[in-house]
């Protein structure tokens, strides 16, 4: 294992609007950061990940959504969601049996319908991949875990280090990635630096800077993720 999930990042026009729709949709806890980003908290006993940073860029939002979170909600239908900002954008039909809705920037996610295996709120993480299997294994021999391939294409990472959620599901799509990740992950590592993670077959995107203390990479597939050195001990 080379590291361990730390929380999910993602990019924001509006990074006060973005970042309070999802504290609201994750019932949440909004922090100004004082820098023009905010930050989901999550409130004591809430299945989320420690925490939501939302940055501001200036880029728009251009492409599919190729990385996003799966809901479940609380009542039989997304009503609370829309009438809190969500835009519909698909419903249950013959194909699929949860509803697809965009946050006010247009970055899609998914709503279930109350189930007996999770409680409301966030229950997995899903990436379109173009090879599932090997996503899911080369990311388990980054954070821990086992890969668990299906029948139906999907590959699921299981019992990775730090990992919140129930499921992390690499989705298989036709596409390649052309533009960044609106929604990224960051990992906490064990060793000081990000060696080992590069040997593995991670890409160094960009140094630590008087910016920021953290090392940019990706994955074989391209998806950016953010590495953070062990934090000093005393």
């Amino acid at each position: 294992m080379l590291a361990r999930f730390k929380d999910l990042c993602l990019d924001a026009r509006d990074p006060h609007v973005l970042g309070g729709f999802w504290a609201r949709m994750l019932d949440c806890g909004l922090v100004d950061t004082g820098d023009g980003d905010t930050r989901v908290d999550r409130r004591p006993g809430r299945s989320t990940a420690e925490s939501i940073w939302v940055n501001r860029v200036p880029e728009p939002r251009t492409g599919k959504t190729r990385v996003h979170l799966d809901l479940r909600l609380a009542q039989a239908n997304p009503t609370a969601l829309l009438d809190a900002g969500a835009r519909l954008v698909r419903e249950p039909d013959a194909e699929i049996n949860w509803w697809v809705l965009a946050d006010p920037e247009g970055n899609q996610f998914c709503a279930f319908a109350p189930g007996d295996d999770s409680g409301p709120g966030p229950f997995e993480l899903v990436v379109d991949s173009a090879d599932p299997a090997a996503q899911a294994a080369w990311w388990a021999a980054i954070l821990g875990g086992r890969a668990e391939p299906s029948d139906h294409g999907t590959a699921s990472l299981v019992g990775a280090a730090g990992f919140p959620w129930d499921y992390w599901v690499f989705d298989p799509v036709p596409e390649r990635k052309t533009v960044k990740n609106r929604m990224h992950w960051d990992v906490d590592l064990t060793d000081p630096d990000p060696t080992g993670l590069i040997r593995a077959g991670a890409t160094l995107l960009r140094e630590p800077d008087d910016a920021a203390s953290w090392w940019v990479l990706a994955d074989p597939e391209g998806n950016e993720f953010c590495a953070f050195a062990p934090r000093p001990t005393m």
